[in-house]
């Protein structure tokens, strides 16, 4: 059905459609019935999908990525298409608008996406008030589906300041999420990637397991990195994720690289972080070098590029424990899901 209609839905601009295909997925799951032929469809369950990953079971490995539920509107949809867990974010304090439009863009000859969406959401008060209220329904049978939170700073916050930004969104999500992601490695919120630097990503995190305590509760903390890390970068990483004593890593965020792109010029050479296929290999070469350098002493997640189930066995073979989709899902529609689901069943 996906082979269909995403001839006409590429048509259109990218961030229309998403917003388009969003709000009909919603309409569809309202209809009576509608859930129930989304599971039958589309979710593949079986116990021997369940996975155990820092403190937390998962009823399968495959997650929604952050930045496709930014504001925690799409979790039970989600669900019912057959992801395991879901990722809403990234979060930000303060409400805020992102960058100028247009600011996401197909290439569709590298199976890619380049998007500059800068953060673009309704502030943490919203999405916090919207994941209880999801987990308070009582006619909601995906109410303890996995939710982790992707957390950041507002733009207009100096980095000398960021802690206090992590801080915010750390605490008012703290009560309804499962886990944290610490979003250091956009490139499309200025100087947002400095933060990675190990001086000011030890502050962060150090801080963030400081306040890890709420009657007698933790919640995982996950670092979020880019792909474009040197190897030397990468041992600071294992460094600090051993130092601070988080849960583990989500290896890769998009990247800023546009080596070997068959796309024209005026589409490859749009600012932005660059996701899908071009970025397959290389998250894959992050995992497998995180998971060898730490002894695989702590988890990761794989995500970048996963547009097969080949592609996430590969992930799941280099190391990584979970493995999120975005732009896959995108093309590839949310057949993937059961598809993977299936060919690790096979195994």
């Amino acid at each position: 059905m996906y082979k269909l209609i995403k001839p006409i839905l590429f048509k259109f601009d990218p961030e229309n459609v998403h917003y388009f295909v969003t709000r009909n997925l919603k309409r569809f799951n309202r209809f009576p019935g509608g859930k129930a032929l989304s599971k039958a469809i589309w979710d593949v369950e079986s116990p021997k999908l369940e996975r155990e990953v820092f403190g937390l079971k998962f009823r399968n490995p495959v997650g929604l990525a952050a930045g496709f539920d930014k504001n925690a509107e799409m979790m039970g949809e989600m669900a019912n298409l057959g992801f395991g867990f879901v990722e809403i974010g990234t979060v930000t304090p303060l409400p805020q608008p992102g960058n100028d439009k247009p600011r996401m863009f197909r290439l569709p000859q590298d199976s890619a996406l380049i998007n500059r969406m800068g953060f673009n959401n309704f502030g943490v008060d919203v999405a916090a008030g919207r994941i209880a209220a999801f987990r308070r329904d009582p006619k909601n049978a995906n109410k303890n589906l996995i939710i982790g939170g992707n957390i950041g700073k507002n733009k207009i916050t100096p980095n000398e300041d960021a802690v206090s930004d992590y801080i915010k969104c750390f605490d008012r999500l703290f009560d309804v999420v499962d886990y944290f992601v610490v979003n250091v490695s956009s490139p499309n919120t200025p100087g947002l990637r400095a933060l990675q630097e190990k001086g000011p990503l030890m502050e962060i995190l150090n801080t963030l397991q400081q306040r890890n305590n709420k009657n007698g509760i933790s919640r995982p903390i996950l670092l979020k990195i880019a792909p474009d890390l040197t190897d030397s970068q990468l041992d600071d990483i294992v460094e600090i994720v051993q130092e601070t004593k988080i849960a583990g890593v989500i290896a890769t965020n998009t990247t800023i690289s546009r080596d070997n792109l068959a796309s024209p010029s005026k589409l490859k050479d749009e600012m932005g972080g660059l996701s899908g296929k071009p970025v397959t290999k290389r998250s894959t070469e992050v995992i497998r070098y995180l998971h060898q350098k730490s002894n695989g002493s702590f988890p990761i997640v794989g995500v970048g590029g996963i547009h097969s189930a080949e592609d996430a066995l590969e992930k799941l073979e280099a190391g990584a424990s979970l493995v999120q989709l975005y732009t896959g899902f995108i093309y590839e529609g949310p057949g993937l899901i059961g598809r993977i689901n299936k060919a690790l069943l096979s195994k």
